[in-house]
């Protein structure tokens, strides 16, 4: 069988589901400020369709644009060119209170002189909402962020998690047909944001509702999101699900921002029975089972394959895998595993993270000769 040769459309909702309007659609957006005589697009003809009940990732470095698009859904800012559509109904130009979408910021923003039920209840209020039904729907929400118990106390009197929960609960109250989060984690300690990104998982699949969240950290993204639009420059860069982006990146850039990845420069030596040849390093032999539609024999391509799917030895492999021999230059204990650095040769380095087994000695020191190798299906090609 040869190997394959083809390009990947990006997965879609439409793909897996019957076609719905989408919760969340943006047509052709583009926005542009002014900067000194100049123009300057912030966000450059981003197209997307989010879900109803989707948890959807705005993913990209600062300045890419993730939170000016957020605002544009929101009614924060107006589209230069394009059209903002929630539930179908295009609500470009509309302004922020007359539409059906919450957002929670990173800064909560809470009464300092309320109670956190007084707080949850006080959107209800203003809109009149009657005082059995406010206090019905403050304390599900209170239930749903498990905070029912502090319901009397004061934010003061909260940690960090907490509060980021009662504006958590504040947005949900009022039933939106979507949320947005903007970086709401940023600002907890790193053990705490790792355990509110499973509880805002929970609590967006129980209440059913659309959730758009915007990030800058990688991890998290890939830890709730259903899928992620990866931006970069204004643009969208990739969109798909998180097994999508992180195991089959789109561009250089996706493989870089996304985790850590190897990225080798190679030349396409030819091709066997189902693997393509790709030389790497000091003339070491890559193996890749699919390239993309536009590279052929002679091709000069960029090669990602991660850390974690490399493995370290000090015998040359057998079998169809790729072999690459090297030096190792650093290695780092981090406790689960174990982080090498390989000099491959030709500039090039490898890192290799190998999971630490009970008691296990290290597999290689500085200095050492070893071999590195991974399987073909691991080796993914990008053109230069």
């Amino acid at each position: 069988m040869a190997p394959t040769n083809t390009t990947h459309p990006e997965a879609h909702p439409a793909d897996t589901a019957p076609a719905q309007e989408p919760a969340i659609a943006l047509e052709g957006v583009v926005k542009s400020f002014r900067s000194g005589a100049e123009s300057v697009n912030a966000v450059n003809g981003v197209d997307l369709a989010i879900a109803r009940g989707e948890f959807f990732s705005l993913l990209g470095p600062s300045g890419c644009g993730k939170t000016t698009t957020m605002r544009m859904i929101a009614g924060f800012e107006d589209p230069t060119r394009g059209v903002v559509r929630l539930d179908g109904r295009d609500v470009t130009g509309v302004p922020a209170n007359h539409r059906d979408v919450n957002m929670v910021f990173q800064s909560y923003a809470l009464f300092p002189h309320m109670s956190v039920a007084d707080n949850v209840a006080f959107g209800l209020r203003r809109k009149g909402v009657p005082k059995p039904e406010t206090a019905r729907r403050v304390a599900e929400m209170l239930d749903l962020v498990e905070l029912g118990h502090r319901a009397r106390h004061r934010p003061s009197q909260l940690s960090g998690g907490q509060q980021q929960r009662v504006a958590l609960a504040r947005a949900l109250v009022n039933q939106p047909g979507a949320l947005l989060l903007d970086e709401p984690l940023g600002a907890l300690d790193l053990k705490l944001r790792q355990s509110m990104q499973v509880e805002l998982k929970r609590i967006q699949r129980e209440v059913g509702i659309t959730f758009v969240y915007v990030t800058h950290d990688q991890g998290e993204a890939l830890t709730m999101s259903d899928r992620i639009a990866v931006m970069n420059d204004g643009a969208v860069e990739q969109l798909g699900t998180p097994s999508e982006i992180y195991e089959r990146p789109a561009s250089r850039f996706v493989a870089d921002f996304i985790g850590t990845s190897n990225l080798l420069r190679g030349v396409v030596r030819g091709a066997g029975a189902d693997v393509w040849t790709v030389e790497v390093g000091d003339g070491a032999t890559a193996l890749v089972a699919e390239l993309p539609g536009t590279v052929t024999t002679g091709s000069h391509l960029h090669l990602t394959v991660r850390p974690e799917k490399v493995r370290i030895g000090t015998e040359r492999p057998g079998g169809d895998v790729s072999r690459v021999p090297g030096t190792v230059t650093e290695t780092v204990y981090t406790g689960a595993a174990t982080h090498y650095q390989v000099d491959v040769g030709g500039g090039e380095a490898i890192t290799v993270y190998q999971q630490n087994a009970s008691g296990s000695a290290p597999v290689a020191v500085r200095g050492q000769k070893v071999w590195l190798s991974w399987h073909p299906q691991h080796s993914y090609a990008l053109p230069t």
